[in-house]
């Protein structure tokens, strides 16, 4: 396996069937555990713009000359993604000194939001997957990722300011 094959394929959780986007975006979450857990919202934002130039990079590696451009083992731009809609409860964990796993139902939101918005694609998020090209393939889930964190903070408002939990 070459290097944009692991890249792309986030060591290999790509070929897991069925639902290999799922798989990558459930890969995604012990990274954020890790990442937030060593270096806070700060680390893990700087894995996030990593993980996008890598992932550009190596889509771009393996599907040139390729009539698919998003194969379904590139899993990277659902890590990307994901990354992003945790920020949502990264950043107020670190900025508030909460234990980033107190915020679970942030967790389930966040990998549920961004699964619905990278699957049905609404808006935009489809027209970066229209795209065809291998920023397309990362744009997409990275505009589903910002949908997903824009939920769970809408979310959270509600259930701590309307429900007061």
């Amino acid at each position: 396996m070459n290097i944009a094959t692991l890249i792309g394929t986030v060591g290999g959780v790509g070929y897991l069937r069925p639902a290999p986007g799922t798989w990558g975006s459930f890969a995604a979450l012990p990274m954020v555990l890790v990442l937030h857990s060593l270096g806070g919202f700060p680390l893990l934002l700087i894995a996030t713009f990593i993980v996008i130039f890598a992932g550009i990079w190596a889509t771009g590696v393996m599907t040139a000359g390729k009539g698919d451009h998003d194969p379904s083992e590139i899993v990277i731009d659902e890590v990307a993604g994901q990354f992003i809609a945790l920020m949502a409860i990264s950043y107020p964990a670190w900025a508030n000194d909460i234990p980033i796993t107190a915020l679970w139902p942030g967790w389930i939101a966040g990998f549920a939001l961004f699964r619905l918005f990278d699957i049905t694609k609404p808006g935009p998020i489809g027209w970066a997957d229209r795209r065809g090209d291998a920023l397309g393939v990362m744009l997409d889930d990275l505009i589903a990722g910002v949908f997903a964190a824009i939920g769970v903070i809408l979310l959270a408002g509600f259930s701590h300011g309307v429900l007061g939990l």
